[in-house]
């Protein structure tokens, strides 16, 4: 490798090697002298100032508040249009004529009570309550309370009160 570069080591290539070297130190050294840093430079007669104003407090307004109403205790609230909750009105729907098994206590491997047809309208009376990745719903027919039980809600449809 070294025999390769040898015939590079001339005296004319070194001299102008050292030479342009000279050169780059005498150009870096000029421009160094002539300019300033920007924190020498001269300002402008008028330094810009720019004044940020304090945070000022903002008005406390106090929402006004709705006074509880009184129900009469054992009788649910009468939950919001087209909403699952306890008080709404919901008809079985989906089973394709084979029907809902109504449980003795949520889940799938529940007791089952009896079987609710599509259509067929319950109240909503307890829950809701989480078991086996289902939502359940005790749910009572208005004119039999015997016929009671929990529901999925999957096939539960909310109607308006009849």
């Amino acid at each position: 490798m070294i025999e390769k570069l040898k015939p590079l080591f001339t005296l004319p290539v070194v001299l102008a090697a050292l030479g342009a070297a000279l050169l780059m130190c005498a150009l870096t050294g000029a421009g160094l002298a002539f300019t300033r840093p920007a924190s020498l430079a001269p300002t402008a007669a008028g330094a810009a100032l720019t004044i940020i104003p304090n945070p000022t407090a903002t008005p406390y307004l106090p929402t006004p508040t709705i006074a509880p109403t009184a129900t009469t205790p054992g009788e649910p609230p009468t939950p919001l249009p087209g909403v699952l909750a306890v008080g709404a009105y919901v008809q079985i729907y989906g089973t394709n004529g084979a029907g809902l098994n109504i449980r003795r206590t949520p889940g799938l491997n529940a007791e089952v009570q009896f079987l609710g047809y599509d259509s067929e309208v319950f109240v909503v009376t307890d829950g809701p309550q989480e078991q086996d990745g289902l939502t359940w719903w005790y749910i009572v027919t208005p004119v039999d309370e015997s016929r009671a039980g929990w529901a999925a809600a999957n096939y539960l449809s909310v109607v308006p009160k009849p």
